[in-house]
């Protein structure tokens, strides 16, 4: 294979990895307010991670900046329990329709508060995904093409993690006719709990 194949493969397939379910966890918390219709603000959303998580990925993997790996393993959990809070503020609030006779832009699709955090916090998950990368590369100074092929990977992993995650949605609310504050209480739940554990697993 090329090294572009090689790179995006192992980005894909990172995000499939057990040991980085953190990052798993936080698109479940991302995605539970939302079902398969909303799939435009859910693209947005998930741009918005990768596009942070690829800025530090990029600055780390290319030497720029230093970080504590100790205090990224403590604020990924917490990004993730800040989602899951949000979420579960807004359970039963209505929520807001888009017409489909409207042409939005795509300013004010992707330029909202919630994709501006998801930017945030992918900076933080970038910093967490630096490491399994330098690991890869060795002692390469300029690894540009790898860089881009390994994002590449990861956003169509994370995608392919979302579609998984609306597509189950669906299934429990049209076929088990579940309630969608009781899905979106339930998987934001399940999601704090998880950090929850990670955190104290880091601070302990």
């Amino acid at each position: 294979m090329s090294v572009f194949q090689t790179y995006l493969q192992l980005g894909f397939y990172h995000i499939f990895n057990l040991e980085a379910y953190d990052h798993m966890v936080f698109l479940l918390a991302l995605c539970a307010p939302f079902v398969l219709r909303d799939w435009k603000p859910v693209v947005a959303l998930v741009t918005s991670f990768t596009v942070g998580h690829s800025v530090t990925l990029a600055l780390s993997t290319l030497g720029v900046v230093d970080y504590s790996p100790k205090l990224i393993e403590v604020l990924i959990p917490i990004t993730i329990i800040i989602t899951c809070i949000a979420n579960l503020l807004q359970a039963g609030r209505p929520t807001t329709r888009i017409s489909p006779n409207r042409r939005d832009t795509v300013g004010p699709i992707v330029l909202t508060l919630p994709n501006l955090l998801a930017a945030v916090f992918g900076l933080i998950h970038g910093l967490g995904f630096s490491s399994y990368l330098r690991e890869l590369l060795g002692h390469q100074s300029r690894p540009v093409l790898e860089l881009l092929s390994f994002n590449i990977g990861v956003e169509l992993g994370q995608l392919l993690i979302v579609s998984i995650i609306l597509l189950l949605g669906l299934v429990v609310l049209r076929i088990f006719n579940a309630a969608r504050r009781d899905w979106l209480l339930v998987t934001s739940g399940a999601a704090l709990g998880i950090a929850l554990v990670l955190l104290l697993g880091q601070v302990g």
